[in-house]
């Protein structure tokens, strides 16, 4: 099967691309496994100090492709993180060792919102649309937004856009945090300072991005985002996808 990531090796630096354009980079299960062994092996190769996450196309990403993992994520058979993989979100698994910049152009929804929120730098064309959609598709959040997403953006804040599935522009996750910068060619300056940060000492970029995750993260919200992973076969999940998959508003009945 075709790659569904691009990974390219630039000096210290590896450029990770969500290669799946003619789908809006919606993550199918390959795509998602393929995007976590990328990770996997930045992690472990001692020449990589920095990755850049970027995608390929006119869009960042659609989230999940549910026509694909909506019937496996119902019946908890949907694989994300394979072996020698490790789990981009960092809910389920050990957290990539090495500094994450983001370059975000066109749409960029629910798992993509996710990826941004777990990155460690995030640059956005000023035209990106974020959302985190979970609520209207019946799913739950099991990619660390609606943990990461309140930290970050504050409490009515996050509320506002978590508990309406509503979409928001650029500016707006400027305003929330999520994003850093605006730029007009935000994969050009995700690699400058991606290129930036893999100049310093890498021990001491490796310490202190470990020592701010630790400062953030503690054992209780990890334990709670695996939590939600597994909550993933309610009946309210399997009406979410079959009204997604049908384009019929769907009826919850809260089971």
């Amino acid at each position: 099967m075709p790659e569904k990531i691009s990974v390219e090796d630039q000096g210290h630096l590896r450029l990770i691309g969500l290669n799946r354009p003619e789908k809006m980079n919606a993550a199918d299960e390959q795509m998602l496994a393929e995007l976590s062994l990328a990770y996997g092996s930045a992690h472990t190769d001692d020449n990589i100090r920095a990755v850049v996450i970027h995608a390929h196309g006119n869009h960042f990403t659609a989230g999940l492709d549910l026509n694909d993992v909506g019937p496996k994520m119902a019946t908890g058979k949907l694989t994300m993180v394979p072996e020698g993989g490790l789990d981009p979100w960092g809910i389920t698994t050990e957290q990539i060792s090495k500094p994450v910049v983001m370059a975000i152009k066109g749409n960029c929804f629910t798992l993509g919102t996710e990826l941004a929120l777990a990155s460690e730098v995030v640059v956005a064309s000023r035209d990106a649309l974020f959302g985190q959609l979970e609520v209207s598709r019946g799913i739950l959040p099991f990619g660390g937004g609606t943990i990461r997403m309140p930290r970050v953006a504050g409490w009515s804040n996050a509320m506002r856009y978590l508990l309406s599935g509503e979409l928001f522009p650029a500016e707006k996750a400027l305003e929330l945090n999520i994003v850093t910068e605006i730029d007009e060619d935000p994969l050009a300056k995700a690699i400058d300072i991606a290129n930036k940060i893999a100049a310093q000492a890498p021990l001491a970029v490796q310490q202190t991005l470990e020592s701010s995750r630790n400062s953030l993260e503690g054992d209780e919200e990890r334990m709670l985002m695996r939590r939600l992973e597994n909550l993933m076969m309610t009946q309210d999940v399997q009406r979410g996808m079959q009204a997604f998959i049908t384009k019929q508003p769907a009826e919850f009945e809260g089971n």
